[in-house]
């Protein structure tokens, strides 16, 4: 047998392993450091970026480019790495995907200049793709029948601990040690990944043929997504020759249209085009894209900000960490609440609503304080309720026999939605001018942010399933509807427009008319600007809920159900809630 055979062969277990009680477990180990550190890693890099300006005397433009190399790579390489292991061998491609990575780490670490950190984080990103591409389908193969849904929430927990740990052990290591540090404490854990991978890991039970893959799909999808980000950090102060900030929108424009050309049309896509013709799935993707936007965007920020107010590290990456917390705390824990009796687009619509006050108060809270803990931890809450409702959706509306192809679609989609929400940030920062204390560009950044927010409730609304209680008028196709329920639906919108008006104005008098509590300067334009923000959502749905009673009035159907009381309900809660921590804080500190 020559080398080439040996490296391309899967390695059983030794026989002590493959025989023990636990060793489906121990598999489930395995692929549970590989998520961890994933994880870990995407959420600590953030807080080198102060420290990479420093250290190589470059704008955050180009110092941004350490995470976004990352995750262009991991977007790129999301549906290749899949095939591979699918044909290769699962085993094989995870443990060459740790040593990829452990390799990747090292080169950061000892990386001497910017350009050289950027080339090994995309040696860094397609061990990672290799990685993330194989564990749901090791877990699956690795345990019983009954035990893999178990297995896989374990590793939902892994993935949700590297997630949260990110921000402290960002801020730790760097302010302790030094931003190489964050790399190189990778490499021991890879090695240890290498050896569980070849002892621990079962070889691939079944392999499928090696298909034609779209190359050329792979390099325009690489095209877009590094033009669209070049061209955006072109915008936020990249240093770039006469006329590449043009050049790169023409090219990103061509790539997106032959990518979509391409896969329409080539009997081997890279990606199968076919869910994307739903309206439902593509809100769903383009919630997916928000979502992730909206969680990475503040990961990116709030450094820049403690590092401008000289926050200490370890203190700046604690406090930055109660926002995945919240995020992977609830992600893990809504399918087990009461929450689950609400439709996918009542909780989308729910936690959408929850994250534009929370941006509006972080936008007029100190950075350091601990209300602003406490409103990372409601925004990471948030995010977790809308995500979870915008996975269900996604779920419901592409098919089984697309469920391959639809999870590699939102993969690359959350993929493109962190690389994105860094680029805004970027942007937002250097528009601001990035002034004493970053003031100014933290609050346009977090205006755009809740902007986002608005958009992700508008695709909740979308990709939401409809459904509807049994008729209370019918009325055939073609027969007037009875007049008494169409003066009925039109009494009803007028009472939600009457609402809001009421949440308008209750909320101007809030800000205008109320005197600033003692201690806690932004909290009634934190409560106005909720009431505010509800009542502009209740006067859009208001308004589609009538035209969507009327078409059921026209054409006999059901009428649909309303989601309003439950918004309400929960919007107004949340914002007593809210006023209680307000007035609770505001008298501690008067006093």
């Amino acid at each position: 047998m020559s080398v080439l055979d040996a490296l391309r062969m899967e390695t059983p277990r030794p026989r002590m392993v493959r025989e023990h009680r636990h060793a489906g477990w121990l598999a489930v180990a395995t692929v549970c450091a590989g998520a961890f550190i994933g994880q870990l890693d995407v959420g600590a890099v953030a807080f080198t970026f102060p420290a990479l300006e420093h250290d190589f005397h470059a704008p955050l433009a180009a110092v941004e480019w350490a995470s976004l190399s990352y995750l262009v790579a991991l977007v790129v390489l999301a549906v290749a790495a899949g095939r591979l292991a699918d044909s290769a061998g699962r085993k094989l491609v995870y443990l060459y995907g740790f040593m990829v990575f452990t390799i990747g780490s090292a080169g950061c670490g000892l990386a001497p200049t910017l350009g050289a950190l950027i080339t090994f984080r995309v040696i860094q990103a397609v061990g990672a793709a290799m990685l993330q591409a194989n564990g749901v389908a090791l877990v699956m193969t690795s345990v019983p029948q009954g035990k893999i849904r178990a297995a896989i929430g374990v590793q939902g927990v892994a993935q949700a601990l590297g997630l949260a740990a990110g921000p402290a052990a960002g801020g730790l290591l760097t302010t302790s040690a030094g931003w190489r540090w964050i790399f190189l404490v990778n490499v021991p854990i890879g090695c240890a990944g290498v050896l569980a991978s070849r002892y621990l890991l079962p070889r691939t039970p079944d392999r499928t043929a090696a298909r034609r893959f779209d190359y050329a799909g792979l390099v325009l999808l690489a095209a877009f997504t590094s033009t669209l980000l070049l061209a955006i950090s072109c915008a936020s102060g990249l240093t770039m020759p006469s006329g590449a900030s043009a050049a790169l929108a023409v090219t990103c424009v061509l790539s997106a249209g032959f990518f979509w050309l391409r896969i329409r049309h080539s009997r081997h896509p890279l990606v199968d085009p076919s869910p994307l013709t739903r309206r439902p799935v593509m809100a769903g993707l383009a919630g997916a894209l928000c979502g992730y936007l909206l969680l990475f965007a503040p990961l990116m920020l709030f450094p820049q900000v403690y590092a401008a107010h000289a926050m200490h590290g370890a203190a700046a990456g604690a406090l930055l960490t109660m926002l995945p917390a919240g995020f992977a705390l609830t992600v893990l824990t809504v399918g087990k609440t009461a929450l689950t009796r609400w439709t996918s687009r009542v909780r989308g619509v729910a936690g959408g609503v929850i994250c534009v006050p929370a941006f509006a108060g972080l936008a007029l809270t100190a950075p350091s304080t601990a209300a602003s803990g406490l409103l990372l931890t409601a925004l990471g809450m948030g995010l977790g309720v809308f995500v979870h409702a915008n996975n269900s959706a996604l779920s419901d509306a592409i098919s089984v026999r697309l469920s391959a192809t639809g999870g590699g679609l939102v993969r690359m989609t959350q993929g493109l939605g962190c690389a994105l929400g860094i680029a805004a940030v970027t942007l937002c920062l250097h528009r601001a001018g990035r002034g004493p204390q970053n003031v100014t560009g933290l609050r346009l950044a977090l205006a755009v942010l809740a902007a986002t927010a608005l958009i992700a409730i508008g695709t909740a609304l979308v990709a939401g399933p409809r459904r509807s209680p049994p008729a209370i008028a019918e009325a055939g196709d073609g027969v007037a509807p009875d007049a008494r329920f169409v003066f009925a639906n039109e009494r009803t919108f007028l009472a939600w427009i009457r609402t809001a008006l009421a949440l308008v104005a209750a909320g101007l008098a809030i800000v205008q008319l109320l005197h600033p509590f003692p201690g806690i300067p932004w909290g009634r334009h934190l409560l106005g600007g909720a009431f505010i923000v509800l009542g502009a959502v209740v006067s859009t749905i208001g308004y589609r809920e009538w035209r969507r009673n009327q078409r059921a009035l026209l054409h006999g159907e059901p009428l649909p159900r309303s989601v309003l009381p439950r918004i309400l309900a929960v919007t107004i809660t949340a914002t007593a809630i809210a006023s209680a921590v307000v007035l609770t804080l505001s008298a501690v500190r008067g006093h």
